[in-house]
């Protein structure tokens, strides 16, 4: 029986949902923050109960063929990313073992999962930063970046190879303009300080962004609006500045209420033909590319599987999936609640030309009841819930209103699985998983089930 602070030599078999590696010791499993499946390592058993342990790294003793060294300096105390050690090819293999066993476990059944889509680009390929900011005690410099794994302490991002180098320039200037302008950081103990983070939403096709500083505040102060003013005249990448006020003691990090202060409060993005308007408080994909990758996988099910389908494009934000799959579609019902990205999606229909499309904004579960009342019905549905996934009643509308099938894109495999089975209680088969890889170098992958309809 192995006891906190026993050392003992383990050997990595599986890298596993959140992050963690996995290997056995006497039958017991033990996981392990920074193992490489076949490593050979000494841990330290850090807690333990009936049927695992926890552990760290003590020593290597022999590393992995498919360990590697991290592209990033401060990799080994950063959150951002955890699996830049591990040979990119390699990763994609164990994100492929995570959701096939994921939905085996709980579905109770053998699904199909293809090999990964790798992303196009595996550095500068994260477009939305959000970073949490505080201030040293003394000097009063900000200090902005990502929490240190598995704790509230920020680690000072001044280069991050995920993100465009742009960023890192712009966050820069910020992080001396405030101490110019003696803005104060968020302390998150003791709630007080004006900014909480610094959110940057970048466009790939155009090359530029969208600030908006998250305060600890309900009103616009001068020193906001001179800090605005320093970073536009500065950078012409950036076109616009937004306040947001958050003086909610959570961890939520935007509010819904976010203002301009100069410039615009939205971007737009391109990939392929499809132009895109995205507000401050819109929901987009992170990785263009790799969005480019769903889209596209999604579109090629639909093309070669049904004829000119009446499409219901749910949870549909700024209508992305609607827009790209307005071309083989007879017509695209999309169904949105946030206010921003209905706004949007009516905006993006005009932009694109779309003649065969509906924007519902509202409360999404009335919008569905109505439309079942009108005995409406879709030949394709496609779903993009966030990740805590959907709930019942909304796959139960999904059942009713689907005629031939659902398309389920997930950027959880537990929640997919837990979904997919009762969409397989209720009449819905899964053909197979297509998992793409948006977030590189981290344990997170997304998903598209193609489920029909018994």
């Amino acid at each position: 029986m192995i006891k906190v602070s026993d050392e003992i030599e383990l050997t990595v078999e599986k890298l596993v949902y959140e992050g963690f590696a996995l290997g056995k010791y006497n039958g017991m499993p033990v996981f392990v923050e920074g193992g490489c499946p076949k490593d050979l390592l000494k841990v330290k058993i850090v807690k333990t109960n009936k049927n695992y342990a926890k552990a760290q790294i003590v020593d290597i003793l022999k590393p992995s063929l498919h360990r590697v060294k991290p592209f990033c300096p401060i990799h080994n105390v950063c959150g951002g990313c955890g699996w830049q050690y591990i040979d990119y090819d390699f990763q994609l293999g164990q994100k492929r073992n995570i959701v096939e066993e994921t939905i085996k476990k709980i579905t109770g059944e053998y699904i199909e999962v293809k090999p990964v889509i790798q992303s196009p680009e595996t550095r500068e390929f994260r477009c939305k930063l959000q970073y949490p900011c505080t201030q040293t005690k003394v000097s009063k410099r900000l200090i902005a970046g990502y929490y240190k794994r598995g704790t509230h302490e920020i680690v000072n991002v001044k280069y991050c190879p995920v993100q465009p180098k742009i960023i890192g320039k712009i966050l820069e200037f910020i992080r001396t303009k405030v101490v110019e302008l003696s803005i104060t950081a968020y302390n998150e103990t003791k709630h007080k300080g004006e900014l909480r983070h610094i959110i940057f939403r970048y466009s790939k096709s155009e090359n530029t962004c969208l600030i908006i500083f998250v305060v600890n505040d309900n009103k616009l102060t001068d020193k906001f609006k001179k800090l605005a003013k320093a970073v536009m005249d500065e950078f012409a990448h950036v076109t616009g500045c937004c306040i947001n006020y958050n003086t909610e003691k959570t961890n939520l990090i935007m509010s819904n209420d976010t203002r301009k202060i100069r410039g615009e409060n939205f971007y737009f993005e391109k990939i392929g033909d499809i132009k895109y308007r995205i507000s401050a408080n819109s929901f987009f994909q992170v990785n263009i590319g790799s969005a480019e990758k769903i889209f596209d996988t999604v579109k090629n099910i639909i093309k070669e599987n049904y004829k000119s389908p009446k499409i219901l494009d749910a949870y549909s934000g700024v209508s992305s999936f609607g827009l790209w799959l307005k071309d083989i579609a007879e017509s695209v019902t999309c169904v949105e609640e946030a206010p921003s990205s209905s706004k949007d999606a009516i905006e993006n229909v005009k932009l694109n030309n779309a003649q065969n499309f509906t924007i519902l904004n509202g409360d999404a579960k009335q919008i569905f009841q109505d439309l079942i009342t009108k005995q409406e019905k879709y030949d394709v549905t496609v779903l993009d819930p966030p990740r805590k996934g959907c709930e019942k009643a909304s796959l139960d509308i999904a059942v009713k209103l689907t005629d031939k099938a659902i398309i389920y894109v997930s950027c959880n495999p537990s929640t997919l699985a837990r979904d997919i089975k009762y969409l397989h209680e209720n009449g819905f088969k899964t053909k197979y998983i297509q998992p793409v890889d948006m977030f590189c170098h981290s344990y997170h992958i997304e998903s598209i089930a193609w489920l029909e309809k018994i």
